[in-house]
C-alpha cells in the first residue's frame, strides 16, 4: 500500500505535468501556420461520429425524467407543471454534463488509446525527425476540435431529450405540440441557456487535454495504453464534475440562477 505522502506527491506531480502540458498548447495554438485539415477530420470523429449515442442518450434521459418525475408532482396537484421542470433540469444540468461524460469515456478514451499506440510505437518521434511538428498535429487539433464540439453536441442533446420529455409527457397525459413546447421557452431564461452553453466549451477542453495528454505521455508498452485510455477517462470524467461545480459557483454569485 502507497504512503499519502507519495500519493499526494504523485497528485501535484501529475498536477504540474498538466499545467505545462496545456501551457505548450496554449503556445503552439497561437501560431501561424496551423494544420486545419487534420482539424477537420477531428471534428468530423469527435462531433459527427459521437452524435448517435449522444442522442439516443438523450432522448432516453428525457424520457425517462419526464416518467419518474410525474408521481410526484401529481401528489402536489402540479402535474402542469412538468414540462418546465423538465426542460430547466436538462437545459441546466443534465444534460450537458451527461454529454460531456459521453464524450470523455469515448472521445476521451480513444484519443488517449490512439496516442499512446503511436508514442509506444514511436511514430510520433518518427513525426518530430521527419520535421514535422507532432504536438500541433496531434495534440491542438484534437483540443481544439473537441472544445468546438462539445457544445453542438450539448446543444443537439438538449433538443433531443426535450423532444424525449414531449413523449414522455403524453405517455399518461395529453399536451398538444405547441402548447408543451410554449411552456417549455416560458420556463427557460437566457441565465439557463447561456451558462449551460458555455461550460461545455471549458468540459469539451478538459477532456481533449485530458486525453491527449495521458497518451502523449504513455510508457511501458502495450499495457501503458490500456492506462492510458483507461486513466483518461477517469480523470476527465472527475475533472468535468469539478468544473461543473466551478461554473455553478460562478453563475450563482453573477445572479445566474
Amino acid at each position: 500500500m502507497e504512503s499519502p505522502f507519495r500519493l499526494n506527491t504523485q497528485f501535484f506531480t501529475e498536477t504540474g505535468d498538466i499545467a505545462r502540458f496545456a501551457l505548450r498548447f496554449f503556445k503552439e495554438l497561437f501560431k501561424r501556420r496551423q494544420e486545419y485539415e487534420e482539424f477537420l477530420r477531428q471534428c468530423f470523429w469527435v462531433g459527427y461520429k459521437s452524435l448517435p449515442l449522444v442522442g439516443i442518450t438523450a432522448f432516453i434521459m428525457g424520457l425517462v425524467l419526464t416518467i419518474q418525475s410525474r408521481p410526484t408532482l401529481v401528489e402536489f396537484g402540479a402535474e402542469s407543471l412538468l414540462p418546465q421542470m423538465v426542460s430547466v433540469s436538462l437545459i441546466r444540468e443534465i444534460s450537458p454534463v451527461i454529454t460531456a461524460l459521453i464524450c470523455a469515456g469515448k472521445v476521451g478514451s480513444g484519443m488517449g488509446a490512439e496516442l499512446g499506440s503511436m508514442k509506444v510505437t514511436e511514430q510520433i518521434d518518427a513525426m518530430d525527425v521527419s520535421g514535422t511538428n507532432p504536438f500541433r498535429y496531434l495534440i491542438v487539433t484534437r483540443v481544439v476540435a473537441t472544445t468546438m464540439m462539445l457544445p453542438i453536441l450539448s446543444s443537439l442533446s438538449n433538443a433531443i431529450s426535450l423532444y424525449g420529455g414531449y413523449l414522455g409527457v403524453n405517455i399518461r397525459g395529453e399536451v398538444s405540440w405547441h402548447l408543451y413546447w410554449t411552456q417549455v421557452f416560458n420556463a427557460l431564461s437566457f441565465g439557463d441557456v447561456i451558462p449551460s452553453l458555455i461550460k461545455t466549451f471549458f468540459f469539451g477542453f478538459t477532456i481533449g487535454l485530458v486525453g491527449c495528454y495521458k497518451g502523449y505521455n504513455s510508457k511501458k508498452g502495450t499495457e501503458g495504453v490500456g492506462r492510458s485510455a483507461n486513466s483518461a477517462v477517469v480523470v476527465s470524467s472527475l475533472l468535468v464534475f469539478i468544473v461543473d461545480l466551478i461554473a455553478v459557483q460562478i453563475s450563482d454569485l453573477l445572479g445566474l440562477t
